[in-house]
């Protein structure tokens, strides 16, 4: 199935790799034209301009846009507008806001043009693991693009079936699911990340007392001297917190004991924030999810080795580098 991604990046040209792989022919485009020349090596068709790229899909025609969040998504979205035709698809995988896919959703259906919002998670390993997928949009068109969503997914791999799972219907255990109507996909993604915040902050947590273990304030027979390195291991060897996130910490720790490398300061996204808006519009508690976002913020003014770890963990699944202070 063809598909043209606007946006080649760390994930949007590892998703058009995978497509390619998968047998899925690619129309690429990127304001930097320097980003599609070495996906035209492997294989894709490079487009000059928005109006080569979209000349150059079959109808319908399906086009994924993984560009920043915001204003850069927005734009896109309008000047797609006015160039794609009725029966035509546009796909956000990146991480827009979900009232604003509902809003375009409404905008492009006026058009006659189909929104699906895509939340994808997978970061730069996604090219190999797969990419896991939450998916908004009428149930009709996500169908129409399964096989699209079929070649990014993991499939079942080697996880075990959840026990009663055998007899119900659900594309969930490949690792891709319709979520329900516009902004659904983008809603799940974005909670997905809020615990995301939280599962970072407590192995941070943890790891930082770990390392204080041997403070002198502490009588000398209750101090500890621990390698956090081989903690990180054995963690990962059958305990109930073992993770993908741990596997990254003991990668980190690994590499780099101290963490020396990193200077603590730890950026957000988004989605972290959006997060909590829900909880506070819902009246739902969210505590440990809050108190995640708002260490963030501090972690721009002073460091603890439990920010260098945060700031590790999100290197090593999603390439973020760290931003200088004021930057």
């Amino acid at each position: 199935m063809q598909l043209g991604m606007i946006g080649l990046g760390r994930m949007g040209a590892n998703i058009v790799r995978r497509l390619m792989r998968g047998g899925h022919p690619c129309v690429v485009f990127d304001l930097n034209p320097d980003n599609a020349k070495g996906l035209v090596a492997e294989g894709a068709t490079g487009a000059t301009s928005l109006d080569d790229f979209v000349s150059q899909l079959s109808r319908p025609r399906a086009v994924w846009i993984m560009v920043p969040a915001g204003d850069p998504t927005e734009q896109t979205v309008l000047a797609l507008a006015g160039r794609l035709e009725p029966g035509d698809i546009v796909i956000d995988g990146g991480n827009s806001h979900y009232k604003d896919d509902v809003r375009r959703a409404r905008v492009l259906k006026e058009k006659g043009i189909h929104y699906v919002d895509a939340g994808t998670s997978g970061g730069i390993w996604g090219l190999e693991r797969g990419y896991c997928l939450m998916i908004g949009g009428d149930a009709e068109v996500v169908k129409y693009l399964t096989p699209i969503f079929k070649t990014l997914a993991p499939g079942r791999g080697k996880i075990p079936r959840t026990p009663g799972r055998e007899n119900t219907e659900s594309t969930a255990e490949e690792g891709y699911l319709h979520c329900g109507p516009s902004g659904a996909g983008h809603f799940a993604k974005m909670i997905h990340n809020g615990i995301e915040y939280g599962l970072m902050q407590a192995f941070a947590e943890g790891f930082d007392i770990l390392r204080h273990a041997d403070a002198k304030e502490l009588p000398e027979d209750h101090r500890y001297d621990f390698n956090l390195t081989d903690i990180a291991e054995v963690w990962r060897r059958g305990s109930v917190v073992e993770s993908w996130l741990l596997d990254l910490a003991a990668t980190a720790l690994l590499e780099n004991p101290t963490l020396s490398d990193y200077t603590g300061f730890v950026q957000d996204s988004g989605e972290g924030r959006w997060t909590i808006m829900a909880a506070i519009e819902e009246a739902v508690p969210a505590d440990v999810l809050s108190a995640s976002l708002y260490t963030r913020f501090r972690s721009r003014q002073e460091h603890t080795f439990g920010e260098k770890l945060l700031s590790a963990m999100r290197h090593k699944f999603g390439g973020h580098t760290e931003r200088p202070s004021g930057g």
